[in-house]
């Protein structure tokens, strides 16, 4: 059944104590979160054996380390993460970054450390 959905009504959760994460569509062959990241906060560097993501900013900024190369994303700019590639995001402005995470299949359960 077809339902519009927002972070007002999505399903949240809270990663690295700071962030927030909603899962706008939770599917069983795609994933899309909308994520808030604070100034200063940064992810643990992982990998994925199976998932394909896409990152895509919203508002802000968002640094993203990839194979060792260092992409900064600005608000409508995306970058595509191939499984297998060991990545980070970090969020090195001075205010929020909110921004998309869609994964081709879920990437939940499906990371390693890099």
């Amino acid at each position: 059944m077809n339902e519009l959905i927002s972070t007002a009504n999505a399903e949240h959760y809270t990663w690295g104590n700071v962030c927030d994460g909603w899962h706008l569509l939770r599917g069983e062959n795609l994933s899309v979160i909308e994520e808030r990241m604070p100034p200063g906060a940064r992810e643990q560097r992982h990998v994925h054996t199976s998932a394909r993501q896409f990152f895509y900013v919203l508002a802000g900024e968002l640094t993203m380390e990839v194979d060792g190369r260092i992409y900064s994303l600005q608000a409508q700019q995306g970058l595509e993460i191939a499984p297998g590639q060991p990545h980070q995001a970090l969020n090195r402005s001075g205010i929020d970054s909110r921004f998309l995470v869609i994964s081709q299949p879920p990437s939940h359960g499906d990371r390693q450390p890099a």
